[in-house]
Parts: C-alpha cells; structure tokens; sequence
C-alpha cells in the first residue's frame, strides 16, 4: 500500500462516526479511572494504601466486582479507539513538512502509545492477568541499568517525564487545553481542567525525578512510578495536605475527561 492510499484510509478512518464514538469513550474511561486514582490517593493521604495510586490500582478496583469488569472491557475498546483516532490524526492532522507539523505527527503518535499502553493494561485486568504499575517501572528500570549506558539512559527518561510534566503543568496554568475542543465546556469544566493538568504535572515532575535519582544512584526501586511519588509526599512537611490536594486534583481531571468526552475535536 502507497502512503497516498494510506493518507486515505486514515482519512477516511478519522471521519468515521465510529471511531469518533470510541474515541469519546475512551475520553469518558479516562476521566474513570482518574477519579478512582483521586480515590486511591485520598486513602493513602489518611494512612491507608492497600492499592497502587496509579492506573494499575485503578484497574485492580475495577476488577474487584461484575460491573467494574464490564467497564474494563469498555476501557479496551475505548483506549483502543483513541489510539487508532491518533495514529489516524498523526497521517492526516498535521499537513505539511515544517517544524510544527512534524511536532504534531510525534505527539500523536506518542499518544497513540500511552492508549495502546492502557487498552493492553486493561485487557490484562478484565482477563484476570493483574499486573503492578510500581513493580513494572522498577523492573523496567533495572534491565535499563543492566545495559551498557543504562545510567544514562534511565537520567535521560526521567528528565522526558519531567519535561511532559512541566507542559502539563503550562497547559494547565494557560489553559491551553481548551484548544483540544471544539466548543466551550463551561466554567466548572474549564476550572477542573486548570486543576487537574496542574496536580497531574506536578506528579509527572516528581515521577520523573524518581526515575533521574535511579539513574544517577543505580538503585533501580527509586523508580517507583506514580505510586511511588504519591506516596513519597506522605512522609513529606504537611504531606498529608499535599496528597489531599493531589487527590482533588485527579478527580477535578477526572471530571475534565467526562467533559472533554462530549466537547473534543475527533
């Protein structure tokens, strides 16, 4: 197949009502599973955390009952949607050779990675397969270190996250968001997307750090992930208020998702 005919399916593929109809469920699972990692992080702001506070404890809740493990297969076909939509918006959405379109080529395909990402996680859950967010990233950043400029390499990830959640972080502050829809969400949705892009980078910048501290010191288990943040401030000056406030700021995201579901450009 000739990249024109490709241009062409995926022309075609973007515009379907379908593929836009997945795409605002997986907008919606999203915005489900960030409210149940608001959740999560409540808990273990008040001492608790018999879960991870990431996306893999999100799914194990989920799994723990009949409707929940409805909702995951939803989540698979929703995430895989929105991968599809973005592989789709990466060969047609961004024409043009300059600067600016190549940069919207790679986000979406990095984006379509992150969906790919969790449609797998959550197929995993609804088929009985758990896996463990925290455990993954620190394996994953041991084998990194067994490599020769693993060290480097793993300094070299963590400063990528810190980079994505400093954007986070301007995206939210500016509300640049509001350039992902179509239309207006309204003021209660606009101020929980400030919110939650705010409290979501600023996790992202201490995920990120974990993984430059494993790098620089060799100890892979510094690599936590989200969990691992998460709960790094609870033994922090005023931790508790500071994981409070990081569990409103996943919910109010979580909420932004269930607008962005109805109001994104797809």
């Amino acid at each position: 197949m000739e990249y024109h005919d490709v241009k062409r399916v995926a022309s075609r593929a973007s515009d379907h009502p379908a593929l836009e109809g997945l795409a605002r469920v997986g907008y919606a699972t999203s915005g489900l599973l960030h409210l149940l990692i608001g959740w999560i992080t409540l808990q273990v702001a008040y001492g608790g955390g018999g879960k991870n506070a990431d996306q893999s404890g999100a799914l194990a809740s989920l799994a723990g009952n009949g409707l929940g493990k409805v909702l995951l297969w939803v989540s698979v076909v929703g995430f895989l949607g929105l991968a599809v939509w973005q592989l789709a918006d990466a060969v047609v959405g961004h024409p043009g050779d300059d600067k600016d379109a190549w940069g919207g080529r790679a986000k979406a395909v990095g984006k379509a990675v992150v969906y790919l990402a969790l449609a797998y996680s959550a197929f995993r859950f609804a088929t009985g397969k758990a896996t463990n967010g925290r455990s993954q990233s620190v394996d994953f950043t041991a084998k990194l270190l067994e490599k020769p400029g693993g060290r480097t390499l793993v300094v070299i990830i963590g400063l990528g996250v810190v980079g994505v959640g400093l954007y986070h972080v301007y995206k939210g502050w500016k509300m640049k968001f509001l350039q992902d829809l179509k239309d207006h969400p309204g003021m209660w949705a606009t101020r929980a997307g400030r919110f939650g892009y705010v409290a979501k980078g600023v996790a992202l910048v201490i995920v990120g750090f974990l993984f430059v501290t494993a790098g620089i010191n060799k100890q892979p288990q510094e690599a936590s992930g989200l969990d691992g943040a998460l709960k790094s401030l609870r033994d922090q000056p005023f931790g508790t208020a500071l994981l409070i406030l990081m569990a409103i700021g996943f919910a109010a995201f979580g909420v932004y998702s269930f607008s962005r579901a109805k109001h994104a450009k797809v």
